[in-house]
C-alpha cells in the first residue's frame, strides 16, 4: 500500500471508479474504491492486479478478464517490433497514452460533440508495446513475440460477428468484417453515418441489450437501411482501444461517428447503459435527422465532381473529334485540288453539287431550330403565368451538367410532365434525352411518373432536382 498517496479529487473518484468497473467487470464500488486506494488510484496498476493473475482475482469479478490481454497485436498499425516480456513492471505511463488523443471539438452545425484523431492508432501501438514491455500482455512464449499480421484487426472483427452470430442469432446490424478504419472509409465512401457498438460479453446487461434491441427487427432494419455498422468486443484489442478513445464508461456502449475533417473523427452521439429498442431508434433518427445535410452536402459535391470531370472528358473528346476531323477536310481539300486541275468540268459540277448540299443542310437546320424554337415557346406558354407562395405552391430548383440553376414555382397540382415542358422550354440543354432526378433520395422521375402530380411525387413542398443525359 502506498503510505503517502495522494487523495484524487471527488470528480477523478468518480470517472476512475466508472471506468474501473467497466473493464473489470466488478459491481461493487467499496470494492473497487478499496483496490484503487491500494495502489494509489493507479488505474493501470490496479487493473493489473486483477489482471495479472487469476489466483489473485477478487470474486464477485466475473468480467475482469481486461482486453488488455490482445493489445499487442495492433503494433504493427504503429510500426512497433515488441520486444520480449522481460519485466514485470508495473505501468506507469500507458494511461495517459491512450487518453491523451481524445478531444472534444464543436462544429458550425452543432452536432458534432466529440473527435478522435487518427493518432490513436498510433498511441495504440505505443499502448500495446508498452503492455508487453509491464507484463500486462503475456504471450505464453519466453523470448520472441512475433509481428502481427496487417488482416489482424479483420480477423478480430470477423469473430466478433461469429462470436454475435453464434449467441443472439443472424437478426442483427450488419457488422462489416473489417478494422474500424476500414469501416469508418466504408460508410464515408457511402455518404452514411458509422454506428458503433463496443461489445462487453461478461456484462450482466450485455445479453438483454442484444437479444432484445441489437436483434430487434425494426431496428435493426433501419440501422442497416441508414448506417454503416461496426462492431467490436473490448476483450480484443482494437475494441479495448476503441472503448478508450471514445471513453466509454459504461456498457452496453453504443456510438454514432462520421469522418470529420483533418483525419478526425466526428463523435456525433454515445449511448451508454442498456436502452429499449425504441429509445435506440429516436436516439438514431434524432442523431440521422440532424446530420442529413451534410451528408446530401457530401453527396452533391461529390456529383458535382464526377459531374466536372465528364464534362472535362466530353469537352477533350470533341476536341479530338474536331481535329480529326479538321486534318481530313485538309486532306479531301488537297485530293479535291488535284482533281480539279485533272478533270475541271467534273470538279465544277461536284461544287455545285456541295454548294446545293450546303445550302440544303442551312435551310433543314435553320426549319428545325424553327421547329424546336416554336417547341419552346409552346411549352412556355403551356406553363402558364408562375403561381405566387402559397402552402399549394411548390418551389422547384433544376440543376443542369454545366452547373447553371433554374428556380421556379408550380402549383402541387402540375404534374412531372410539367417539369420537362419547363426544362424545355429554357433551351439549356443540347442533348435530345434526358431524365429529371433527385439525389436523396435518389429517384429518376422518367416515363412511368410523368403523370404524377408534385403532391403525389413528393416532391411538395419543394424539390431539388438535377438533369441527367440519357445518351
Amino acid at each position: 500500500m502506498h503510505t503517502n498517496q495522494k487523495i484524487p479529487e471527488m470528480g477523478d473518484v468518480s470517472d476512475k471508479l466508472a471506468y474501473f468497473q467497466a473493464i473489470t467487470g466488478i459491481e461493487d464500488r467499496d470494492l473497487c474504491t478499496e483496490i484503487l486506494s491500494a495502489h494509489g488510484w493507479d488505474l493501470e496498476q490496479a487493473i493489473s492486479s486483477i489482471t495479472s493473475t487469476d489466483n489473485n482475482r477478487p470474486v464477485a469479478a466475473s468480467g475482469s478478464r481486461s482486453a488488455t490481454a490482445n493489445t499487442n497485436q495492433e503494433t504493427e498499425d504503429a510500426g512497433l517490433v515488441l520486444a520480449a516480456n522481460v519485466s514485470n513492471q508495473p505501468p506507469g505511463v500507458v494511461w495517459k497514452l491512450v487518453t491523451l488523443p481524445f478531444s472534444i471539438i464543436s462544429g458550425s452545425l452543432g452536432l458534432i460533440s466529440g473527435a478522435v484523431g487518427l493518432g490513436i492508432w498510433a498511441a495504440s501501438g505505443v499502448l500495446s508495446y508498452s503492455l508487453s514491455m509491464i507484463g500486462l500482455n503475456n504471450s505464453g512464449r519466453a523470448g520472441t513475440t512475433p509481428l502481427v499480421s496487417v488482416s489482424q484487426s479483420a480477423s478480430e472483427a470477423m469473430d466478433f460477428v461469429s462470436s454475435f452470430d453464434r449467441d443472439y442469432g443472424s437478426m442483427r446490424p450488419n457488422f462489416v468484417a473489417e478494422d474500424f478504419m476500414d469501416a469508418l472509409q466504408r460508410s464515408r465512401h457511402a455518404y452514411k453515418l458509422l454506428f458503433v457498438y463496443l461489445h462487453s460479453p461478461e456484462h450482466p446487461d450485455t445479453p438483454a441489450f442484444c437479444g432484445r434491441t441489437l436483434c430487434n427487427e425494426t431496428l435493426t432494419a433501419f440501422v442497416n437501411e441508414n448506417f454503416v455498422a461496426w462492431g467490436g468486443s473490448v476483450k480484443a484489442s482494437e475494441g479495448f482501444k476503441m472503448s478508450n478513445s471514445l471513453k466509454a464508461s459504461r456498457f452496453p456502449f453504443c456510438a454514432v461517428v462520421m469522418a470529420a475533417t483533418n483525419q478526425r473523427i466526428a463523435l456525433l452521439q454515445q449511448v451508454e447503459g442498456p436502452k429499449s429498442p425504441e429509445e435506440m431508434l429516436t436516439i438514431l433518427q434524432r442523431v440521422l435527422e440532424e446530420s442529413a445535410p451534410v451528408l446530401v452536402s457530401s453527396r452533391l459535391e461529390a456529383e458535382e465532381r464526377r459531374s466536372n470531370l465528364r464534362l472535362r472528358e466530353e469537352q477533350d473528346a470533341a476536341f479530338q473529334a474536331a481535329l480529326e476531323a479538321d486534318q481530313a477536310r485538309e486532306r479531301q481539300k488537297k485530293e479535291q485540288e488535284e482533281r480539279l486541275e485533272r478533270e475541271a468540268a467534273e470538279a465544277e459540277q461536284k461544287r455545285k453539287e456541295e454548294e446545293e448540299a450546303r445550302e440544303r443542310a442551312a435551310r433543314e437546320a435553320a426549319e428545325k431550330e424553327a421547329v424546336i424554337a416554336k417547341m419552346r415557346e409552346e411549352k412556355a406558354a403551356s406553363l402558364g403565368a408562375e403561381p405566387e407562395k402559397g402552402p399549394d405552391v411548390t418551389q422547384v430548383l433544376v440543376r443542369f451538367p454545366n452547373g447553371e440553376r433554374k428556380e421556379r414555382r408550380f402549383h402541387s397540382t402540375a404534374t412531372i410532365q410539367t417539369l420537362y415542358d419547363y426544362v424545355d422550354s429554357l433551351g439549356c440543354l443540347e442533348v435530345d434525352s434526358y431524365s429529371l432526378a433527385s439525389n436523396f433520395p435518389r429517384t429518376v422521375y422518367g416515363p412511368d411518373k410523368l403523370p404524377l402530380s408534385l403532391r403525389e411525387a413528393k416532391l411538395h413542398p419543394q424539390a431539388s432536382l438535377f438533369v441527367e443525359s440519357n445518351s
